[in-house]
């Protein structure tokens, strides 16, 4: 007998993996509150909303108007996502990319360290340096640190590259709503994403991505 088999005290709970999908969907609709989002940010945010579980999230959520469709010409048209952290990468589900796209992480690059040290600065935002001949035309994502979007803005000062579409969503309590504020407020007008405060992460910056590269449930 299969281990567990006939037990009367055997717990019930839903087993089914496409109803439980189709309804945690459904209770994101029915409970958060999407009016006023054009449709692709309505899919990236219910899309975020499921991987965090906070319905109040849209409140956060800001976009510029041409986002959604900035960031999916770009990936249509092949760009690269360029990622700030790995668990950020790891989280792009590759089969929904439109056009097999590079899903992008310099931060274990074997340089990083010493352009930390030669910057001053994290990590995180030296990594970015090796995102100089990939940049323009990308679609940038930070989902972890505020120093890499602070590096990002100024890289796109310096003139290196223009990136398609930004997803600007860095937690913490140090720089992290300061950095998503520069963004949708800098000169440039860069097409971004933010989740503005304190509140983000990899797994927010990958549900928008997912939303973009895919079609909507």
């Amino acid at each position: 007998m299969t281990a567990g088999a006939g037990r009367a005290d055997r717990r019930e709970y839903l087993r089914d993996g496409a109803e439980i999908y189709r309804r945690s969907f459904a209770t994101i609709r029915a409970e958060a509150d999407l009016g006023g989002l054009e449709p692709v940010l309505a899919h990236a945010v219910v899309r975020m909303i499921h991987a965090c579980g906070m319905v109040d999230l849209p409140r956060d959520v800001a976009a510029s108007n041409g986002f959604g469709a900035a960031a999916r010409a770009a990936l249509e048209a092949g760009a690269p996502i360029l990622c700030d952290t790995n668990m950020v990468a790891s989280g792009v589900t590759r089969g929904r990319l439109p056009a097999d796209n590079d899903v992008v992480c310099t931060l274990s690059a074997p340089e990083v360290p010493r352009l930390a040290e030669q910057l001053a600065t994290t990590r995180t935002a030296a990594a970015l340096e090796l995102w100089r001949d990939r940049l323009e035309g990308s679609l940038a994502v930070v989902g972890n640190a505020p120093t890499a979007l602070f590096r990002l803005l100024e890289l796109v000062e310096d003139g290196v590259g223009r990136p398609a579409a930004v997803i600007g969503v860095p937690v913490g309590f140090v720089g992290a709503a300061e950095s998503k504020q520069e963004l949708t407020r800098h000169p440039a007008r860069l097409e971004h994403l933010v989740v503005h405060g304190r509140r983000g992460g990899s797994a927010l910056a990958a549900a928008a991505v997912n939303a973009v590269a895919g079609p909507s449930e």
